[in-house]
């Protein structure tokens, strides 16, 4: 595959679906950054660097020095809610950053007022929101919300557009004929189906706008056939689904070592408490299975226990998620696991990960804007399997397992990065370095 890319020119506006702690300590952190307060800590396109060419050449440039990034002071953010507090009064009520650091870039977050969301209670039973979109039917709300992303460009003079769903996990449904293909998914949202999530109308109405969407909850949203196929048709990049935080983060680092050790696994029971609004949305059991299955897919990619069942094949996996408000954003995770080596001898790992929420997530959610935008500018449209990285239960073509191994999707991702600005792919094979030996064998 050979790509265009477009250079990062003019505005990038970047579309959050969601308002709330997460999408608030993005917007604060990157007016923070812009200010020169903080470091943008946690983001791989702002911080991270790249291997180029071989190991002798000592070629590390950071990763947006390298790719055509769009530029942090280039960036206009705009998003919608079923709240309609300003960003500053948002994130006060998030309680996430100090309210020092909020006080100082405070005219800046006042100015952001959300857009009226599209909102149906029936997906998210433990909210109420009152500023909320009113339309005949689901069609008529999607256009609506395609107005916004007109009258959003047009009034912050962007010359592209990204949009992220930053917005509550919804409760669990599973693929249907609605979704199936387009024209169906169209003469659902006329018939006001059910069946179609407020998160599916936003992506809809992102992709018939030319506007690439990335899908940060476990929701089905763009992973669903009729949203893939209306994604190629306009050219637009999608991805999801649910950014890779916390405990699933922790798994995904150290599965795969086990895994790499030929080490067995009898057990993995992780709990978890948070207090902040996705734990009150996820304390109705609808939304929590929704949650669960992204969760619980992990190990079982990982492992393989089809394929390893001496090893995995008994492995027993629990998740448990709690709300205790007391936490806030602090969300506190705890995983007992029940490991088994050499002649079976039995051995435990704990760990207690005592995250910050939002924290870990607002840089996931700046990458997969300006990596998306790149996509986008690069004329790669559909699914983009090498932003696996970022999160649970990452979006695939039809039939092909995902890749679930952490430093497997870094490595995708660095080099669909050299891919794209025509750099050597590294496979870390080694043998060059050591011609001379091999020649003489």
């Amino acid at each position: 595959m050979e790509y265009q890319l477009k250079e990062a020119s003019g505005k990038l506006g970047i579309l959050l679906p969601g308002l709330g702690a997460v999408a608030t300590t993005l917007i604060a952190g990157v007016e923070s950054i812009k200010k020169g307060f903080s470091q943008p800590v946690g983001s791989l396109s702002q911080m991270g660097r790249i291997r180029l060419g071989k190991r002798t050449e000592n070629r590390h440039p950071l990763i947006k020095d390298f790719v055509p990034l769009a530029d942090l002071n280039n960036i206009a953010f705009g998003g919608w809610d079923v709240y309609a507090d300003n960003v500053f009064e948002a994130a006060v009520k998030a309680r996430v950053l100090e309210p020092m650091l909020l006080h100082a870039i405070k005219p800046e977050l006042e100015a952001l007022k959300p857009m009226k969301a599209v909102f149906d209670k029936a997906y998210a039973r433990n909210l109420d929101g009152e500023h909320v979109k009113q339309g005949a039917d689901k069609m008529e709300l999607a256009q609506a919300l395609m107005e916004d992303i007109r009258s959003f460009k047009q009034e912050n003079g962007c010359d592209r557009l990204v949009m992220v769903w930053c917005g509550s996990t919804e409760i669990y449904i599973e693929e249907s004929e609605v979704h199936r293909s387009v024209a169906a998914f169209e003469q659902g949202l006329l018939d006001n189906d059910p069946a179609i999530a407020p998160s599916m109308i936003y992506a809809y109405a992102a992709i018939k706008m030319g506007v690439p969407f990335a899908n940060g909850a476990p929701n089905l949203t763009v992973d669903i056939p009729a949203l893939v196929e209306l994604a190629r048709e306009h050219g637009v990049a999608v991805s999801g689904k649910d950014f890779k935080t916390g405990q699933t983060l922790m798994k995904t680092i150290l599965a795969p070592g086990l895994h790499a050790r030929a080490l067995g696994v009898r057990g993995w029971f992780s709990s978890n408490i948070l207090g902040n609004r996705d734990g009150y949305v996820l304390d109705h059991p609808e939304n929590f299975k929704t949650k669960e299955v992204s969760k619980l897919s992990v190990l079982d990619e990982i492992f393989r226990p089809g394929s390893n069942p001496e090893l995995y094949g008994d492995m027993y996996h629990k998740v448990r998620i709690n709300y205790y408000p007391p936490h806030g954003d602090n969300k506190e995770s705890w995983d007992n696991i029940d490991i088994f080596g050499w002649l079976g001898y039995q051995m435990q790992i704990k760990i207690n990960f005592l995250c910050r929420d939002s924290i870990l997530a607002a840089p996931l959610v700046l990458d997969l804007a300006l990596f998306t935008d790149l996509a986008q500018r690069a004329g790669m449209s559909g699914i983009q399997e090498w932003l696996s990285f970022y999160y649970k239960s990452p979006q695939t073509a039809e039939g092909l397992a995902p890749e679930h191994d952490i430093f497997k999707q870094l490595m995708k991702l660095q080099n669909t990065l050299r891919h794209m600005m025509g750099e050597d792919l590294i496979t870390h094979l080694g043998l060059d370095y050591y011609q001379e030996l091999v020649d003489t064998l």
